[in-house]
């Protein structure tokens, strides 16, 4: 027998069918809740509501798991590379070595960008944050673009996706060369997609730039880590834009915007600009742990903790090895980095710290990596946005594909009652 909820409102009782997802998760499915009874849920932030059913990414943040399409995270890392967990992402299962090579080959005939874009780039400012430009970018791939992605046509589809993952990487990158004032580099067609980041982002045309494969393999996992997290604040607009039907470069594009906030994406450009607080103060790492447990201080201890993870976040283990090994090899001699030690490891010894579950999370871990790589702190969030490109994609196929309804919430009222129209005096 099915289970149902029952709901009493002025004496008269509802009853509305509970649904169980693949991981026992349960939902009281609401959707005929105004028809029969002229009410609403209220739910600011949606922390109880669930938005859709989507058969990508379980998250557990009590447990502490991440799995991508039933593949642990930590099996992932270890195994795969990024594209191999895009393919899987975007298509449901991890891709046959054939299918790899023709994805990585299809994603290459689509990285050439229209010469006229860089007409939009030198319109912004040198000084105009990356997250901006890279915004404005992937919407103008729209006027490029302009015939509308038929999902329920399996070549044209693929290739929406194959052309989104090879633009976006570089017009990515071009936001840092504008703001370095460097020549914009193009895609090489002899590297891989990670090593062809790097290429981008640093690369000059003075000298040979030379890849040290602990970074590639280091940011490989860092953009798996990042790749999807189920029904967060930029994937949840990704969807709400896409179900008016709006191109995937449009809601690609809002999803960017999304991210840049700083309680989202821009988490670990947070972590950073705290640390340089704590060096530009006398580094002492004792203070401001210590004002980060007086609860009249309004200091928080950025890149600690999650707001969905209740233990240790899943990623945080497997990019905090990542970080060790970056920072050895390239033997970066940093203040702030020595701060972020500090930090670190006093806060995994102090029962403070333990008794709260705040232990450094995967912004914390990112930052340091792309603090020792010469990455900008404005640049953070948009190497976030690189890694996540595949799972809005998948996000966006999924919603379109299930036809689900134009996002629409509900909301209460509070504001004036009618009032008669008088001008003021």
């Amino acid at each position: 027998m099915s289970k149902t909820a029952i709901l009493e409102i002025d004496g008269k009782k509802y009853e509305f069918p509970v649904i169980k997802g693949s991981e026992n998760e349960e939902a009281i499915n609401i959707n005929k809740l105004r028809d029969l009874t002229g009410a609403i849920t209220i739910d600011p932030g949606y922390k109880n509501s669930g938005s859709c059913t989507s058969g990508i990414t379980f998250l557990d943040g009590e447990l502490g798991i991440l799995r991508y399409r039933g593949y642990a995270i930590e099996d992932l890392a270890d195994n795969a590379n990024f594209l191999e967990v895009s393919y899987l992402l975007i298509f449901g299962e991890l891709p046959t070595a054939a299918q790899l090579q023709q994805f990585e080959t299809d994603i290459r005939k689509h990285s050439l960008v229209n010469e006229e874009m860089k007409g939009i780039i030198d319109g912004f400012p040198k000084t105009a944050h990356p997250m901006g430009v890279l915004a404005a970018l992937t919407s103008a791939l729209t006027a490029f673009n302009p015939k509308s992605v038929n999902v329920e046509n399996e070549k044209e589809l693929y290739q929406a996706v194959c052309k989104t993952m090879g633009k976006f990487l570089v017009i990515a990158t071009w936001t840092y060369r504008k703001s370095m004032g460097y020549p914009l580099n193009y895609y090489d067609n002899t590297k891989g997609y990670v090593e062809n980041f790097m290429n981008l982002m640093f690369a000059l045309p003075t000298e040979p730039y030379k890849l040290s494969s602990v970074v590639t393999e280091a940011l490989d996992k860092l953009f798996i880590l990042h790749a999807d997290h189920e029904q967060n604040c930029s994937t949840s607009t990704v969807r709400m834009v896409g179900s008016s039907h709006a191109g995937l470069f449009a809601s690609i594009s809002a999803g960017v915007s999304a991210l840049w906030g700083p309680l989202h994406g821009g988490a670990n450009q947070a972590v950073l600009e705290m640390l340089e607080e704590i060096h530009q103060n006398g580094g002492d790492t004792e203070k401001y742990l210590a004002k980060a447990k007086d609860k009249n201080d309004p200091f928080r201890l950025m890149g600690f903790g999650h707001r969905v993870y209740k233990n240790f976040d899943p990623r945080a283990k497997i990019i905090k090895k990542a970080a060790n090994e970056v920072l050895g090899t390239l033997g970066v001699d940093d203040p702030i980095l020595e701060i972020a030690k500090k930090l670190e490891a006093a806060a995994l010894e102090d029962e403070y710290f333990k008794a709260r579950n705040l232990y450094p999370n995967v912004d914390f871990y990112s930052g340091i990596i792309y603090r020792a790589l010469g990455i900008p702190t404005d640049m953070f969030t948009v190497m976030f946005a690189i890694g996540r490109l595949p799972g809005w994609i998948a996000q966006w196929k999924e919603m379109r594909e299930n036809k689900e309804p134009i996002g629409r919430p509900r909301q209460v009222y509070t504001g004036s009652p009618l009032r008669e129209f008088k001008k003021p005096v």
